[in-house]
């Protein structure tokens, strides 16, 4: 539970210049990836909880479009959700009302409710309608046994009524979800994928009322029923398989906490997150999530950020610390000033960007959507053609003719062909959130995948930019005093991880007068009656070692201070896991030769380079481009932004800077960088279910369609095939790990 008390406006006003950035701390600035998709205000996003297939994608997305204001609509298939950036001035009634034309129903996503509620309903209406069918067919199926066994006449007929009597109610029940969804695309004037189901749902239920009329000897209600037991079965499954799927921006979305509590005159009362402002002060007990981006002003505590960040240690908080919407509040109560909230939260920001980069057209999109859009028409053109024929055929047998007309219907629809893709990204993008990776851009998936050379920047990526003394054992007490008195003058990051580890060893600092730092150079002073310095190896008079070095000068003798960065978590595992996948690495720093060579070696990385400045960085990328490499640029410093967008695909971590965040596809939401390799692995997986989904789907109608054709498939049996070719690509795509 979170506890509010409104301030007064100065407060709120002085309030506002913090930000909760992620990024100061854990996860990236999604004020600023934001920018990448436009403001907030402009980007709609609303459910379509009757979008199925590939033809609904391009209904959708080509209607909104044509809306004036609309600059793009894209539709997330496996979430049922359209994300639409627009002008301010269109709103999401005026979106609503143009998909209800469409013949689709839709609601805004609430900005704090981000979550699976809705298609948990959609789980449980399916599932309730599937056992009512289920029991109805059961039924059914023991009156068809008296039947089949012999009945006739008068004991026939009665049994034919009593079937009539089970089966068609529980088909208008149960079958509710095609007919409603073909309804709107007749209305809408276009032939959905739904209305062929329908059509051949009605057909078997009219055949066999019209041969119960007329006392025949044959009735279809079994199979009307089992119709349709076997495509919700089938929508069921597909449902869940898509729900195990869970993208990435449904993770962040399951992280909004709904509501807090708004202290007013000292009593609390409860309100929406929406409700709330900047300036606001929040409390969170131990326990509770952070309702809103905000700074601590009041408590001590540990965070949880495994969740958005991969890390599992808890890290600590008290005043001023940064927190961000999602984290959790572990060991004690916290009082937080409220910088954002709602939908303009860094976590919602970061859900829609992720929800759009799921949704955006790769080439493998593009080619499903053309195949479908020619694919819809031809069904029902096969469909009649294959009635026309049968009629012929047979001399007028229009019971033969409608099973097979329905037959083909069914068998026909390109469910599969419409989920070979999203599926797959989808369960892709979801399994490399966890591994903290986030994907900003949709195509990144697919570029990766075809990464052949890796490029890393040095400091600050593949290190964490932290040096390290590591020869200060081989220094007397009195000199590391001395150097400790003259690094506590300095900023420089040398001078600061010297006072560090002197402070870590328990020295205290020598009397050191008239300190002064010269710029450029180092910090100097007196001591003993002497001067002391400590800086470059020039000023000082030593002679430079060959790695990253500090240099003490005193008593007239010289001594050097040498420093390793310390490695970031996992960037051994990184770099042994894509070599063993084949790949070319190189590291290129503007770092001495000395270092650099120190951490290729340690590394195992052969080919390096130091001392680059930013243009030959970019210039080495461009320059592996020419040579037909496809290069992931690995990168987190303003000098690495051109390399960044120069290469074929790139990653930056979230402790990076906004201008190499911006440049990058992806982001590296911890500190561990061993899912870097796991990325281009899954990367790789993710492009191969593509291709066999795809496949997969082609089979599935070069054999299932002449079936049906030449009248060797019952519509029962072109239902099993449907619902077997949708779950088969589903149940694939999940083979991604």
């Amino acid at each position: 539970m979170s506890v509010v008390e409104r301030m007064d406006v100065p407060q709120a006003e002085a309030a506002g210049g913090a930000s909760a950035c992620p990024a100061c701390l854990a996860a990236p600035s999604a004020e600023r990836l934001a920018a990448m998709v436009g403001p907030a205000s402009g980007r709609l996003v609303l459910s379509l909880p009757t979008a199925h297939c590939a033809a609904c994608m391009t209904t959708v997305e080509g209607g909104l479009e044509k809306l004036p204001g609309v600059r793009s609509a894209r539709v997330n298939l496996t979430l049922r959700r359209v994300s639409v950036d627009a002008e301010a001035e269109v709103t999401a009634p005026v979106l609503i009302e143009a998909l209800s034309r469409l013949g689709y129903e839709a609601h805004e996503l609430d900005a704090g409710m981000l979550s699976a509620t809705e298609t948990d309903r959609q789980g449980r209406d399916l599932l309730m309608r599937l056992g009512v069918a289920g029991f109805s067919m059961m039924n059914v199926m023991l009156l068809s046994v008296a039947v089949w066994s012999g009945a006739e006449a008068a004991t026939r007929d009665l049994f034919h009524w009593i079937s009539a009597a089970i089966a068609l109610p529980t088909v208008v029940f149960a079958g509710q979800p095609f007919f409603r969804s073909a309804w709107r695309s007749l209305r809408a004037g276009r032939l959905g994928m739904d209305v062929p189901i329908s059509l051949a749902i009605v057909l078997a239920s009219s055949i066999s009322l019209f041969e119960t009329f007329h006392s025949g000897h044959h009735a279809y209600f079994d199979a009307a029923v089992m119709l349709t037991f076997f495509l919700l079965a089938g929508r069921y499954l597909d449902h869940r398989t898509r729900a195990v799927a869970r993208s990435a921006a449904e993770e962040l979305a399951a992280l909004e906490v709904p509501r807090a509590t708004l202290l007013r005159d000292g009593e609390e009362v409860t309100v929406p997150i929406a409700e709330l402002a900047a300036g606001d002060l929040v409390r969170v007990r131990p326990g509770g999530r952070m309702p809103v981006d905000g700074v601590v002003t009041q408590g001590f505590s540990e965070l949880d950020r495994s969740l958005l960040t991969g890390e599992s240690l808890p890290v600590p908080a008290g005043p001023d610390t940064v927190v961000s919407a999602g984290e959790v509040n572990l060991t004690g109560p916290l009082t937080l000033r409220v910088t954002a909230a709602g939908r303009d939260s860094s976590l919602h920001r970061m859900a829609d960007l992720v929800a759009v980069a799921e949704s955006a057209r790769t080439r493998y999109t593009s080619l499903a959507e053309r195949a479908s859009r020619l694919y819809s028409p031809l069904v029902h053109l096969l469909s009649f053609s294959a009635f026309g024929v049968w009629m012929w055929i047979t001399n007028g047998d229009l019971r033969t003719s409608i099973n097979i007309s329905a037959a083909v219907l069914i068998i026909t629809c390109p469910c599969a062909l419409g989920l070979a893709v999203p599926a797959v990204v989808t369960a892709a993008s979801g399994r490399l959130f966890r591994k903290g990776l986030l994907i900003k851009d949709g195509t990144a998936l697919e570029r990766l995948a075809e990464v052949d050379t890796v490029v890393f920047d040095k400091t600050g990526t593949l290190t964490l930019g932290t040096p390290q003394p590591t020869n200060l054992a081989t220094l007397a007490r009195a000199e590391l005093e001395v150097a400790a008195a003259l690094a506590g003058a300095s900023s420089h990051p040398l001078a600061t991880a010297l006072a560090a580890a002197a402070r870590d060893m328990g020295l205290r600092p020598a009397h050191v007068t008239d300190l002064r730092e010269v710029p450029g150079f180092g910090v100097e002073g007196r001591h003993g009656g002497r001067t002391v310095r400590l800086g470059r190896a020039e000023w000082v008079g030593a002679a430079p070692e060959p790695v990253t070095a500090t240099y003490l000068s005193i008593s007239g003798a010289t001594r050097a201070i040498t420093f390793a960065d310390r490695l970031r978590p996992g960037a051994e595992e990184a770099v042994r896991a894509l070599t063993g996948q084949g790949k070319r690495i190189l590291l290129l720093s503007g770092d001495t030769e000395g270092a650099v060579a120190d951490l290729a070696y340690r590394l195992g990385i052969a080919e390096w380079r130091s001392g680059q400045l930013p243009a030959e960085k970019a210039a080495r990328v461009s320059d592996l481009t020419a040579e037909g490499r496809r290069v992931l640029m690995v990168g987190d410093g303003l000098n690495d932004t051109a390399a960044l967008a120069a290469a074929h695909v790139s990653i930056s971590p979230a402790s990076a800077l906004d201008a190499a965040r911006v440049a990058s596809d992806i982001v590296l939401l911890g500190k561990d960088m061993a899912p870097i390799a796991d990325a281009a692995r899954i990367a790789v997986k993710a492009t191969r279910r593509i291709r066999e989904n795809f496949a997969i789907s082609g089979l599935y109608n070069v054999v299932a369609v002449p079936i049906a054709l030449v009248g060797l498939a019952t519509p029962l049996a072109a239902a099993l095939a449907m619902s077997l070719s949708s779950i088969s690509v589903s149940l694939n795509a999940l083979r991604v790990k």
